[in-house]
């Protein structure tokens, strides 16, 4: 038997806003977080104007359905690394602050780049992080491992993981995963969002690209003690166009 999810009949949950320029043509690749303590749901959401620059906005929510967001982006490009957007974004909270790592997209390349909050309305910007030049599709793991900070991220076309014992210095890390030949994710895989701690292990979400660049989603399972060490991963996709 095979795991499929179903699409909420509520969906779309958030529509282009044509009174805000920066998010009146796309809004997408959102990154959610539920916090117990305060009983919300965070969202960072990716979106773009006319100018087809990716900024990124916030929404909060009390139920995860009905949303209610800022009228300004929370992040623009704010430097050369990111002329051209800061997309993506992944978010994780680590001993009371929120972290958001997302894509910096610029003329070099595109380079995973760091900020913090604690209410989302202050941000820190670290910057760019790991200048590898195509690397995206990062996620900070919402534990420490072995007293070290660790990521998971993409160098096409692998999920890798790197360490770090500052969040700003990392090294120069490994991959876990691959893609399988003949299968919905032969040709890319990369992590959709951080995983989430189970009885069973870290449940991951990752999506997947077969040779036609269709983009499918499915799931991995991670050891409890090692999040390296992968268990198991869907033979068939979970969610598929």
């Amino acid at each position: 038997m095979s795991l499929k999810l179903k699409r909420d009949p509520r969906n779309p949950l958030l529509l282009p806003n044509p009174h805000n320029l920066w998010e009146s043509n796309f809004i997408f690749n959102a990154g959610v977080i539920y916090d117990e303590k305060e009983d919300l749901f965070h969202m960072v959401y990716r979106a773009m104007g006319p100018d087809n620059i990716s900024r990124i906005g916030y929404a909060v929510s009390m139920d995860g359905v009905h949303f209610s967001r800022l009228d300004k982006p929370v992040l623009s490009p704010a430097n050369k690394w990111e002329e051209k957007g800061v997309e993506d974004p992944r978010l994780t909270k680590i001993d009371g602050k929120y972290y958001i790592l997302y894509t910096a997209f610029s003329r070099f390349g595109i380079k995973i780049a760091m900020a913090s909050t604690t209410n989302f309305i202050r941000w820190e910007r670290f910057g760019v992080i790991i200048s590898e030049e195509k690397d995206k599709d990062a996620a900070l793991f919402p534990e420490k491992v072995d007293g070290k900070y660790m990521l998971y991220h993409r160098i096409e076309p692998d999920i890798w993981v790197s360490f770090s014992e500052d969040l700003i210095h990392w090294d120069e890390g490994y991959p876990i995963m691959f893609p399988r030949k003949n299968t919905w994710d032969s040709k890319k895989i990369g992590i959709g969002a951080p995983p989430i701690k189970t009885p069973y292990g870290w449940l991951m979400l990752y999506h997947g690209v077969d040779e036609d660049m269709v983009y499918r989603l499915g799931f991995a399972l991670f050891d409890l003690t090692n999040p390296t060490k992968l268990i198991k991963r869907t033979e068939e996709p979970i969610l598929e166009p």
